[in-house]
């Protein structure tokens, strides 16, 4: 194995349990699961760092990390809508790794701050949607005589706006102030 792989196993080791940490230390919206957390900033610094594979295996790791320490599950296609696709989708924030790699050689903040919120935006849409997928299914008696899609579309949104919005944020601070996060060194 070379230098390069083995780095990216390490940061991708180190990140998904950063990510656990950050999920830990949330801020919990509702009793029955869902939390505002900075859990996608480490998914996504991996998947700025190394691409959509590295991006996607990251929050796999995550949310497998979750379903060992905690994790609400009804049924098995929940859990995996919840923990495995939810996460997992977040590496696909690096739809915009190769204009953000070019706008941080460029030391264009402005550009940069646009690409992390645009990939933020997608990847926290994704893991909304897993979400709401698995609620609309799987915990539709909560919703009462309300239709359960919307239910759910609501009980989401409640924690994954908010989510997503801190890490744009965060992660726009974070990444302008600190262009070399991105760039590997190997």
């Amino acid at each position: 194995m070379d230098k390069k792989r083995l780095l990216m196993l390490v940061e991708i080791a180190i990140f998904a349990a950063i990510g656990l940490v950050l999920d830990q230390v949330s801020f919990k919206v509702w009793a029955q699961g869902g939390s505002v957390s900075l859990v996608m900033v480490p998914i996504m610094l991996i998947a700025f760092r190394w691409g959509i594979v590295a991006g996607l295996t990251t929050g796999l790791l995550v949310g497998v990390l979750q379903t060992m320490f905690g994790a609400y599950i009804v049924h098995w296609l929940q859990g995996l809508l919840d923990y495995g696709v939810a996460f997992t989708v977040v590496g696909l924030a690096a739809i915009v790794r190769r204009p953000l790699l070019e706008a941080a050689s460029q030391l264009n903040k402005t550009k940069m701050a646009l690409y992390i919120i645009v990939g933020t935006v997608f990847a926290g849409f994704l893991r909304y949607a897993a979400h709401t997928t698995a609620g609309a299914v799987f915990f539709a008696e909560y919703a009462g005589d309300q239709n359960a899609w919307i239910y759910s579309i609501i009980y989401n949104g409640t924690y994954m706006l908010p989510a997503t919005v801190l890490t744009a944020i965060v992660g726009a601070l974070l990444f302008t102030a600190a262009p070399q996060l991105m760039q590997r060194k190997a």
